[in-house]
Parts: structure tokens; sequence; C-alpha cells
């Protein structure tokens, strides 16, 4: 199972009456993967510490009552005025068979490289994760390109150089090895770029004062007058 725990308790509120379920401090949480869907909740501020550490890509052990079950966060709806989280989708999963599960990529080391101390660039991320396929007690936490060989703007960091842990592969069989993770720039010639552009830009000659001070319409409008 998971070191990730979250205990539940069996729920039979639902609809509007949910909202005295979430004043008494809980979250409603469905169950599917099951042959019908159980209706859960939990307390707030585990089930909030739950779903930092675990994501969507953790398996988490949910606890109710006297049976455990394996579980991936499915859905996470959110109050948009309060930011509170109202509702979970959490869907079932085995822990011998392989499961689908979105991961972070992380980009490190990029301090360390020519790109970073020798000419200062820096870079954006194009894709911040991607899915995955792995058995659950393999699923990894985050995946990883080591961008420490970085020298040239040019540069590019691919889906190839992602490092996959053993036992997990990328879930879309058909992904482009050399889709675009992350580009480096040069934040130094873009300041100098955008500084030359707004130099260069042309002056409206309705902004320019004519020689007793009026503007150009206010100039014509005085000799109409």
């Amino acid at each position: 199972m998971s070191e990730i725990k979250l205990n539940l308790e069996a729920r039979t509120l639902t609809g509007k009456k949910l909202a005295s379920l979430r004043a008494e401090g809980k979250i409603p949480s469905v169950i599917y993967g099951e042959k019908e869907p159980i209706l859960a909740s939990s307390d707030y501020v585990e089930t909030e510490k739950v779903l930092r550490v675990a994501g969507y890509h953790s398996p988490v052990e949910l606890i109710l009552g006297k049976k455990n079950q394996l579980a991936l966060i499915k859905d996470v709806a959110i109050d948009p005025v309060s930011r509170k989280i109202i509702n979970i989708e959490f869907q079932a999963i085995s822990a011998t068979s392989a499961v689908e599960a979105t991961t972070p990529i992380v980009i490190e080391n990029f301090s360390a490289s020519e790109a970073s101390k020798t000419y200062h660039f820096m870079y954006t991320k194009a894709i911040e994760e991607i899915d995955v396929k792995a058995k659950p007690a393999d699923l990894p936490e985050k995946l990883v390109i080591d961008a420490s060989k970085l020298v040239s703007v040019d540069e590019k960091l691919m889906i190839k150089d992602i490092i996959l842990p053993k036992g997990v592969e990328f879930a879309d069989k058909e992904l482009d090895p050399e889709q675009v993770v992350a580009s480096l720039y040069d934040p130094a010639a873009e300041a100098a770029a955008r500084e030359a552009e707004a130099e260069e830009a042309p002056v409206d000659a309705s902004d320019v004062p004519s020689d007793n001070g009026s503007k150009p319409e206010e100039a014509s409008e005085e000799k109409a007058e």
C-alpha cells in the first residue's frame, strides 16, 4: 500500500445537503472504480495536506471503515470565490496493475550549466507535466531533466531528455521525442531589442507641438478662427 494515507467516512448526504457537511469542516468525495461509486467524506485539514503531498501522481491509501483502498486523485473541485476545496474524485486502482498518472516535469542543475553561469541565459517551459504509466509503487513524484550541460541559447530540452525511472513509461505511445519541454533565451538581448523597438517607433505628428507651442490640430483650428 501507499505511505500516503487518508481516513474517510461513508456519507449519505448529497446535493444541497452537502453544504451542512462542508460547514462541519468536511470535504465530500466519490471513489470510482468499484462496481458502484462510493460516497465518502474526510476532514478538511487532513485532506488538504494529503492533496499537497500526493498531487495527481502519487497513490493514496484510502481508509474507509475496515476497508483499505489504493487510489489516485482524479479531480479536485475548487470554489471560485472562497478558493476552498468543495469536492474530490478518487480513482480506485490495484497495486499489481499499471495505471496512468499525471506527473510534473522538473528541470534540475540549470544553475550549474554554462548557459546560466557564463551567459546568464534563462529558460521558459512549454510543458509542465506529462502522463506516465506504471504500477502504483513505481509511479514517480516527478520526472527530471538534467540541464547541467546546456551552453547555447539555441539549445532546447526535449521529451527525449526526460529521465524515466525503471518501470515507468510514457502513457502516449506516439509521443514525439523531439517535442520541446523548455527553451533558452537571453534576457539581456531581449531587453535591448525592446528598447531599440521603442526608440524606432514612429512619432505621432498630433503629439508634436508646433512653433507656437500648440499641437498641429490646435494650430489649424487657430488659423480657421
